[in-house]
């Protein structure tokens, strides 16, 4: 591989990316345009604006890309109900597909021959990156330190830092507690206090959620409503995307909704675990799942939730921009087509659960399950020749086997 000549690097203005720049910079001699993303992590992002101007990069984009994310990304894969391993939402792997696009959009519109990101090669992010950049630009070159470099410890990194002048906030110079990724949907602690499964993790990892334990002693009821499955309102009110998912947030963090400790099997073949808060996301799963008990036929629905996994894994690994992604995600969004209407739901002390729903797009029947006179609407005779159909196979089975018993 050609060294390159212009550069687009995924940028966060910390001292992994910092040190990226001034690494790429010495090493190939290329021009570094910065990219920063603003998904709703939290964080004020012109300090990393000025940090890259310092540093010399040839130009800076940061982008607020919360409604987008939000819109095109999570919200397709809420309509799945996707559950990588049954537990994990997946706010991590469904925000890499975004970065990767716009890395390489900028790269086409500056002219660079290159990306670079600042995941390791222990991880699943390397792996994101890179394959949703080959799936939009097939000849785009992408630098990767962590594989290429020497600097394999924190003292290196501080040691290079230090060196280039590069700055270096205080509580970087010791080791960290742990590493954090967010954004909107979530927030990810891995690593350092957390790498023994076996230990509790300590209150302090929480970021976004209060204990549970000292959540409100109240009950707090809210009512979302949805269109074809994506949540469009809640309390009646209309909301955006991200509007509505940072309200979410706001309200599960409160009650302490969506802490969720897992070990879960990476891509690249080892286990890690990691502590992830998902509030909003945890309470909108709840109501999505709620509004298509009444909206979803049952064969649809099943069929839907037999290739969950697989969709889910597809995000975990990577494979966002794959046509196996894309031919699952148009079954899905076939299914969506009646998933409307309202859902309320009770938050209180870790727990979202669904009280009630309603829709008109609704197929359940009153008139056909009440234990009351139902006036006609089923007869219940035609249930013994269903039966007995149904059990026909299982009757010449059993005689077969009674035939030749012992």
């Amino acid at each position: 591989m050609s060294h390159p000549k212009k550069v687009v690097l995924a940028y966060s203005g910390g001292l992994d990316t910092s040190i990226i720049l001034k690494w790429l910079q010495i090493e190939y001699g290329c021009e570094v345009v910065t990219f920063t993303a603003d998904l709703g992590q939290g964080e004020e992002l012109e300090p990393a604006r000025k940090k890259a101007e310092m540093m010399g990069a040839s130009e800076i984009y940061i982008e607020d890309l919360r409604e987008e994310f939000i819109r095109d990304f999570v919200f397709p894969m809420f309509r799945a109900n996707a559950l990588y391993e049954g537990l994990y939402l997946l706010g991590t792997a469904i925000a890499r597909p975004l970065i990767s696009k716009r890395l390489v959009e900028i790269a086409a519109e500056v002219g660079a021959d290159a990306i670079s990101h600042g995941a390791t090669g222990k991880g699943n992010d390397q792996v994101r990156f890179e394959l949703s950049a080959y799936a939009l630009n097939p000849e785009i070159q992408v630098v990767a330190p962590w594989r290429e470099w020497d600097l394999g410890s924190r003292s290196r990194l501080i040691e290079f830092a230090e060196k280039h002048q590069i700055p270096i906030a205080k509580d970087k110079r010791g080791e960290a507690p742990f590493s954090v990724d967010a954004n909107l949907l979530h927030t990810s602690s891995e690593g350092k206090v957390l790498e023994n499964p076996a230990e509790e993790a300590p209150d302090h990892i929480l970021q976004r959620i209060t204990r549970p334990e000292d959540a409100p002693d109240t009950v707090e009821m809210i009512e979302i409503g949805f269109e074809r499955g994506d949540a469009v309102s809640i309390d009646g009110v209309a909301m955006s995307p991200a509007t509505i998912l940072t309200r979410l947030n706001e309200l599960g963090g409160k009650h302490g909704i969506g802490i969720l400790d897992l070990v879960e099997n990476r891509f690249v073949g080892m286990k890690s675990r990691g502590i992830y808060e998902t509030p909003g996301g945890t309470i909108l799963l709840e109501a999505h799942r709620g509004i298509e008990q009444i909206t979803l036929d049952s064969g649809a629905g099943h069929l839907k939730d037999s290739i969950m996994p697989r969709y889910a894994e597809l995000i975990y690994n990577g494979f966002w921009f794959s046509p196996e992604r894309e031919m699952l995600q148009a079954l899905i969004d076939k299914s969506q087509e009646h998933v409307t209407g309202t859902v309320r739901l009770k938050l209180y002390k870790g727990v979202a659960r669904t009280v009630a729903r309603w829709s008109e797009h609704s197929l359940y029947s009153e008139a056909h399950v009440t234990f009351e006179e139902d006036m006609g609407a089923y007869d219940q005779t035609d249930a013994q020749g269903f039966i007995q159909l149904n059990a026909l196979r299982l009757k010449l089975l059993a005689a077969r086997n009674r035939r030749f018993k012992s």
